[in-house]
């Protein structure tokens, strides 16, 4: 697996909500607003699943995820993909919703989506645009 840079990780840290994006079995691509994004590792996400459908359907069939971290705070643009795994259950899991529900006791948790970096790319305009970083 590949790990975030320093600087990477103080840009994800900025974030306030991050484009998800997944696709089905067929390619069809899915992209939604995610608010509780964590870094838990240099080489490890962990997104929370209160509303999710198209997207948990998709993971089930085609397990690829990608985020980006872009904004007016941070400096340059960077897409991370990965490999995603979803638990309903076990150790992560409740450590997820326990952490959820204390801020916010309304919210679901539904499941925790383990996302393990694969790749970086730049994806600010310019002639590196679309190159891997890492």
């Amino acid at each position: 697996m590949v790990k975030l840079t320093a600087e990477m990780k103080e840009a994800f840290g900025k974030m306030k909500i991050f484009p998800v994006a997944t696709a089905s079995k067929d390619g069809t691509p899915n992209v939604v607003p995610i608010g509780v994004v964590e870094l838990i590792s240099d080489d490890t996400i962990w997104i929370t699943d209160n509303f999710m459908h198209k997207s948990l359907e998709n993971l089930a069939a085609n397990p690829k995820i990608a985020l980006y971290i872009w904004g007016p705070e941070i400096k340059g643009c960077f897409q991370i993909k990965g490999q995603a795994s979803v638990k309903t259950s076990g150790k992560d899991f409740d450590a997820m919703k326990a952490k959820i529900n204390a801020k916010n006791p309304a919210m679901p948790a539904r499941s925790l989506i383990i996302m393990k970096i694969t790749e970086v790319f730049e994806c600010q305009p310019g002639p590196k645009a679309g190159s891997k970083i890492l």
